[in-house]
């Protein structure tokens, strides 16, 4: 059993940054999959970004530039630094893991084992 506890997110003005982390447990993190997706209200979660275990990161297109992933395996913690955030950006962010096989496609929910409960990201204009 794997928890996931995200923190970071709040209320930014446009332009403005946050940094996520989403804090795991068990032993073995450093040979997760680990990815960040959000959900914006009437909308499908949608993928942002994820990092292999060798630390290769995927992201979404039009992120890319933007919002950096990173892990720290040391403190079992992923991170998703966001600059330049844009009112579209409102979401809910999740973190999830893939603990029991690397994913085909990064990018797919059903790739994931586990999942966070979600962390507000408002971005006023």
């Amino acid at each position: 059993q794997v928890q996931l506890v995200e923190s970071g997110g709040g209320l930014v003005q446009a332009g403005g940054s946050l940094r996520l982390s989403c804090a795991a447990s068990g032993r073995a993190f450093s040979r997760y999959g680990m990815g960040w997706f959000r959900q914006a209200p009437g909308k499908e979660r949608e993928f942002v970004a994820a990092i292999r275990w060798s630390g290769v990161t995927y992201y979404t297109g039009s992120l890319k530039g933007r919002f950096t992933i990173s892990r720290d395996n040391a403190k079992n913690t992923v991170y998703l630094q966001m600059n330049s955030l844009k009112p579209e950006d409102t979401a809910v962010y999740y973190c999830a893991a893939a603990s029991r096989r690397e994913p085909t496609d990064y990018s797919d929910t059903r790739g994931y084992d586990y999942w966070g409960q979600g962390t507000q990201v408002t971005v006023s204009s």
